[in-house]
Protein backbone atom coordinates (compact mmCIF):
# COMPACT_ATOMS: atom_id res chain seq x y z
CA UNK A 1 0.00 0.00 0.00
CA UNK A 2 1.12 3.48 -0.92
CA UNK A 3 2.46 6.06 1.78
CA UNK A 4 1.35 9.34 -0.07
CA UNK A 5 -1.10 10.33 -2.25
CA UNK A 6 -0.59 12.25 -6.03
CA UNK A 7 -2.53 15.74 -5.78
CA UNK A 8 -1.83 17.79 -9.10
CA UNK A 9 -2.17 21.41 -8.35
CA UNK A 10 -1.85 23.81 -11.20
CA UNK A 11 0.45 27.16 -10.51
CA UNK A 12 0.91 30.73 -12.54
CA UNK A 13 4.34 30.48 -14.46
CA UNK A 14 6.24 32.79 -11.94
CA UNK A 15 4.94 30.81 -8.67
CA UNK A 16 6.00 27.82 -10.69
CA UNK A 17 9.49 29.05 -11.48
CA UNK A 18 9.48 30.43 -7.51
CA UNK A 19 9.09 27.13 -6.36
CA UNK A 20 11.94 25.49 -8.85
CA UNK A 21 13.95 28.21 -7.45
CA UNK A 22 13.51 27.65 -3.55
CA UNK A 23 13.71 24.13 -3.95
CA UNK A 24 17.27 24.02 -5.92
CA UNK A 25 18.27 26.78 -3.62
CA UNK A 26 16.97 24.50 -0.33
CA UNK A 27 18.44 21.07 -2.12
CA UNK A 28 14.43 19.84 -1.96
CA UNK A 29 12.28 18.31 -4.59
CA UNK A 30 9.03 20.58 -5.13
CA UNK A 31 7.11 17.86 -3.49
CA UNK A 32 9.33 17.99 -0.51
CA UNK A 33 9.31 21.82 -0.46
CA UNK A 34 5.42 22.22 -1.08
CA UNK A 35 4.57 19.70 1.68
CA UNK A 36 6.23 21.65 3.81
CA UNK A 37 4.27 25.18 3.00
CA UNK A 38 1.46 23.33 3.35
CA UNK A 39 2.30 21.57 7.40
CA UNK A 40 2.85 25.36 7.90
CA UNK A 41 -0.18 26.85 6.22
CA UNK A 42 -2.42 23.89 8.71
CA UNK A 43 -0.18 24.54 11.75
CA UNK A 44 -0.79 28.68 11.75
CA UNK A 45 -4.32 27.94 10.60
CA UNK A 46 -5.07 25.70 13.38
CA UNK A 47 -3.10 28.65 15.79
CA UNK A 48 -5.29 31.44 14.40
CA UNK A 49 -8.62 29.32 15.17
CA UNK A 50 -7.34 28.57 18.78
CA UNK A 51 -6.68 32.38 19.05
CA UNK A 52 -10.17 33.48 18.05
CA UNK A 53 -12.31 30.48 19.87
CA UNK A 54 -10.20 32.10 23.32
CA UNK A 55 -10.83 35.90 22.26
CA UNK A 56 -14.69 34.47 21.41
CA UNK A 57 -14.35 33.21 25.13
CA UNK A 58 -13.28 36.21 26.72
CA UNK A 59 -15.98 38.26 24.96
CA UNK A 60 -18.70 36.06 25.94
CA UNK A 61 -17.13 36.06 29.57
CA UNK A 62 -16.80 40.16 29.89
CA UNK A 63 -19.72 40.62 28.22
CA UNK A 64 -18.21 42.70 25.92
CA UNK A 65 -19.42 43.98 22.38
CA UNK A 66 -17.72 44.87 18.97
CA UNK A 67 -17.31 48.39 19.54
CA UNK A 68 -15.47 47.73 23.32
CA UNK A 69 -12.94 45.50 20.95
CA UNK A 70 -12.42 47.71 18.55
CA UNK A 71 -11.64 50.76 21.17
CA UNK A 72 -9.35 48.39 22.83
CA UNK A 73 -7.59 47.64 19.49
CA UNK A 74 -7.48 51.37 18.43
CA UNK A 75 -6.29 52.46 21.92
CA UNK A 76 -2.91 50.25 21.51
CA UNK A 77 -2.19 50.64 18.11
CA UNK A 78 -1.83 54.32 19.16
CA UNK A 79 0.06 53.89 22.40
CA UNK A 80 2.40 51.39 19.92
CA UNK A 81 3.05 54.28 17.58
CA UNK A 82 3.58 56.68 20.35
CA UNK A 83 6.38 54.44 21.90
CA UNK A 84 7.64 53.62 18.40
CA UNK A 85 8.43 57.31 17.88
Amino acid sequence: MRTTQTVTISLPPDLAAEVDRLATAEHRTRSELIREAFRQYVERRRRWEELFTYGQRVVARRGLIEKDIDDAVKRRRRARARSSR
